[in-house]
């Protein structure tokens, strides 16, 4: 039988391995370098309490995906979906209406300028959009993307939207105007992902499905090695951690490209620049256990953090993603989440400092006091979002000598350098199994995920 190297078991290699042993006809090895499945979507436990690292809705456009996730977990919960702006220490709906409350927070004349700025915008658009600014300014107008967009964006990227690549707009907030917005407001329009009213969720997490796929992938014969990273392909044969070698007919990489790159053997110098000048961004979560918190009980699953005296970036409440998430019921679990470098001065603080940096955030803005902290944890995750700047504008060369490795497949997120929720990231190892089942050398299937309109979400 033939054999299939997985690498990653993450959404797109755990859905790899169970679609070739649906088939039967070729053997997926999956190799995973952390001793957990799910990657980014994995659920991390503390003290009792669980954490969802990141946030995973799960909804799709896709009706595959919806029953693949079905299949898995038949006993996913409904969860009302509510998310909200923090900015000038008051809170706006998410994605923006033009309502009441809206129109109070920011007053006549900040509403008058952002009217007359979208007019402006639509009437007389930025050509061509050359980054990621130019892209909101002609959707949004000037005065809502300072408004509103403008510091949690450069929050999460860590350098100006003039300096993103327009792509990660198209990629993201392609489907999504203030018109349908408005339409979405009067007729419930459920077409664009942010705009939905409700999700699927795994009572103790995403992890937890993928560990139940996980589970599935070993009861039908495939493989899962833990603390196997890939270090080195010479000739067809790669290696991981440990001394294990295979030499497998087929590759699907969900490693990040850099990583993979330096892997190789007999890599092109151009290739090798264009990967090193890859850019990640890092991502922590520092878990907070609260008594109480001051603005009371809130039903938000996130809350976006637009202010610019403060570097957390977003606030998840676990108890409103699932209540299974948290050990006491009385208590509040809640994650704040920062965006980071590797190896940069917020990444190299210590466990201790940075939750008492954090916690000092938390109460600068008004959700609690220092007092009503209970305990804390801090988790990070390298590499996180591959990045739309640094040598991206070359990433096409990258593709295309890594395509032309007839066995050697693109899968997920970091594997295909390109910002895929867990839907899209089931759907790039579904084409991708696919294209082996057909024998075709075609891989443009497997690119096209996301890229259509009616895969973006909606942001």
């Amino acid at each position: 039988m033939k054999t299939a190297l997985i690498i990653g078991a993450g959404p797109a290699g755990l859905t790899a391995a169970l679609e070739f042993l649906k088939k039967g006809d070729i053997h997926p090895i999956v190799v995973e370098q952390e001793n957990f499945v799910g990657g980014i979507s994995r659920t991390a436990e503390y003290n009792g309490n669980r954490m969802d690292i990141g946030g995973h809705r799960f909804f799709s456009k896709n009706d595959w995906v919806m029953n693949w996730w079905k299949n898995i977990d038949g006993d996913m919960m409904l969860r009302p979906r509510l998310s909200r702006i923090l900015y000038l220490r008051k809170f706006f709906d998410y994605p923006v209406q033009l309502n009441a409350n809206t129109i109070k927070g920011l007053g006549p004349l900040r509403m008058a300028k952002i009217g007359t700025s979208y007019l402006k915008s639509s009437l007389f658009q930025i050509k061509p959009e050359k980054s990621l600014q130019d892209f909101m300014l002609n959707r949004f107008g000037k005065e809502l993307y300072l408004t509103f967009f403008k510091d949690y964006t450069e929050k999460v990227w860590g350098i100006p939207c003039e300096q993103i690549s327009a792509e990660w707009g198209a990629q993201r907030i392609k489907g999504l105007s203030i018109a349908k917005t408005i339409k979405h407001a009067l007729f419930k329009n459920t077409k664009e992902t942010s705009l939905i009213d409700e999700f699927l969720y795994p009572k103790l997490g995403p992890g937890d499905l993928w560990q139940k796929a996980a589970d599935k992938v070993l009861e039908m014969g495939g493989e899962i090695l833990f603390d196997s990273k890939v270090v080195k392909v010479v000739s067809g044969q790669w290696s991981v951690v440990g001394g294990r070698s295979f030499k497998p007919d087929y590759v699907l990489s969900s490693m990040p490209v850099r990583d993979l790159i330096n892997a190789m053997d007999d890599v092109p110098q151009n290739i090798k620049e264009i990967a090193n000048g890859l850019v990640y961004r890092d991502f922590i979560t520092v878990g907070v256990l609260l008594d109480k918190l001051e603005i009371g009980n809130i039903k938000d699953n996130w809350i976006y953090v637009q202010e610019s005296d403060v570097k957390v970036g977003r606030l998840q409440i676990f108890n409103n993603w699932s209540e299974y998430l948290v050990k006491d019921q009385s208590k509040v679990w809640l994650g704040m989440e920062y965006f980071a470098n590797e190896g940069d001065d917020l990444w190299n603080l210590s466990e201790r400092v940075f939750a008492k940096f954090a916690i000092s955030e938390l109460e600068k803005i008004g959700i609690a006091k220092k007092s009503s902290v209970l305990d804390s944890v801090v988790l990070k995750v390298p590499k996180a979002y591959p990045a739309y700047f640094g040598t991206y504008s070359k990433f096409g060369e990258l593709r295309a000598w890594l395509d032309g490795i007839d066995n050697l497949f693109l899968i997920g997120r970091n594997g295909m350098h390109k910002y895929n929720n867990m839907d899209h990231s089931m759907l790039s190892a579904k084409e991708a199994v696919k294209a082996i089942h057909s024998g075709s050398k075609d891989k443009s299937a497997i690119w096209n995920v996301n890229s259509e309109e009616d895969y973006h979400e909606g942001k």
